[in-house]
């Protein structure tokens, strides 16, 4: 058997009809591109997620009301029933956080694992104003001066507000870079000191915050942050809260933290673990979770993939079994001449792996390709076993759907192949 000859065969047969040629890689292509672009897109929303949740650090909780079911997707509120005292009825109460919680979760010695507490309020459709520039802002949150330690925020130029500015309810705010370069312009910077409008009331921006990104669709530079006083007093009003922040003492502590966390919440709202009317996430726990969600859309998106370049190996042994079709004769001729059955085998086998190989390696270079576009506010990130694996995948399946037009080529008797017409 001549490896040589039978590939010499084989690239004639290819280039012979250079168009159907085309068109036949350019399945085995997409299916391969497919496969390294959505795994790509999935790594790098996993990416995206893990960096965001480990940016607020791995020690920090948080309490928010309702449970995880009662919440649901509406973020709705439930109700739930406590025995009344003495009166053998109940009382209907509202899922609520109060600043008396937060109050007592800072208790000294209450929760011994817990080194900062800090209550949350976050009103909607705050409406900042600066010249004759309005922007509607991503979020605001309104807190103690030690949230910003919980939350893993800093101030890039200016300074933080501290608690003194807190308890003098002063009208001092922090703003996001997103936030800043909407209002001001350029880098933002030039807000830094003057008087902006938050819904009408005149705050003044005393810091820039230091940039944190984007999460998919989501900027989390977007927002902006005051004292929990000035924000009760003009944005929010003192109702209730929307979240507690908590800073555990390292990532080791997180369990008993948050233990002892739902442990004085229990006793102040006369609740079970089974009838919680609040939730306590750790951002160890989040991360986990999204990991675990994006590690299985990884998986089907590659899965999906797949399947078309399934598709274009079945498009490989059509056009197989098309080429074999017209060169009838010409097998009749090459048996006749003393070929025997390997060597025809070995020519239309080659000949569907050289349509396979060129159509995956263009696949790998437009899936690579690609990848380098952002999507949704992230890069996807090229898996090396992903391309390896599509690209061994789309020889595969030259290989196997080469297998059956090159038998039959083979199987033909040159009698009857030098009468076709």
């Amino acid at each position: 058997m001549n490896i040589g000859e039978s590939f010499r065969f084989a690239w004639r047969g290819v280039n012979a009809n250079r168009v159907r040629s085309a068109l036949t890689m350019l399945g085995v292509l997409i299916g391969v591109a497919a496969v390294i672009v959505l795994v790509g897109v999935g790594n790098g929303a996993s990416q995206s997620v893990t960096q965001t949740l480990s940016s607020l650090g791995t020690n920090t909780l948080t309490v928010t009301p309702g449970t995880a079911t009662s919440s649901g997707l509406l973020g709705l509120r439930r109700s739930t029933e406590t025995p009344a005292v003495g009166t053998g009825g109940t009382l209907i109460r509202p899922e609520t956080l109060t600043a008396a919680d937060a109050a007592a979760l800072s208790t000294p010695g209450a929760a011994p694992d817990v080194t900062a507490v800090a209550p949350v309020v976050s009103p909607a459709g705050v409406v900042a104003s600066y010249s004759d520039t309005s922007h509607q802002l991503g979020s605001m949150t309104g807190s103690t001066a030690g949230y910003l330690g919980i939350a893993n925020d800093t101030v890039s130029r200016g300074r933080a507000y501290t608690a003194t500015d807190v308890a003098a309810h002063a009208r001092v705010v922090l703003v996001g870079p997103t936030a800043a370069k909407a209002l001001a312009g350029g880098d933002g910077s030039a807000l830094l000191g003057q008087e902006i409008r938050l819904n009408g009331v005149t705050f003044t921006v005393i810091g820039i915050l230091t940039e944190k990104g984007s999460v998919g669709a989501r900027d989390q530079d977007d927002r902006m942050i005051a004292p929990l006083s000035s924000v009760q007093d003009h944005l929010a009003g003192y109702g209730d809260l929307t979240s507690i922040a908590i800073q555990a003492a390292d990532a080791d502590a997180v369990g008993a933290a948050q233990a002892q966390v739902e442990a004085i919440l229990d006793a102040r709202h006369r609740t079970g673990a089974a009838s919680r009317d609040f939730t306590v996430t750790s951002s160890a726990s989040m991360l986990s979770a999204a990991n675990s969600i994006t590690g299985t859309l990884t998986v089907m998106l590659g899965a999906i993939a797949a399947i078309s370049l399934l598709v274009g190996g079945i498009g490989v042994m059509n056009i197989m079994l098309v080429t074999v079709t017209e060169r009838t004769r010409e097998i009749g001729v090459r048996k006749a001449i003393g070929a025997d059955r390997t060597e025809i085998i070995m020519q239309f086998l080659i000949e569907a792996i050289l349509l396979a190989v060129f159509g995956g390696l263009a696949g790998v270079l437009l899936g690579v390709g690609l990848c380098q576009i952002p999507v949704a506010g992230f890069r996807a990130e090229v898996d090396p076993a992903s391309v390896g694996i599509a690209f061994g995948f789309a020889l595969a399946v030259g290989l196997f759907f080469g297998i059956y037009p090159a038998t039959r080529a083979a199987s033909l008797r040159p009698i009857e192949a030098l009468r076709y017409e």
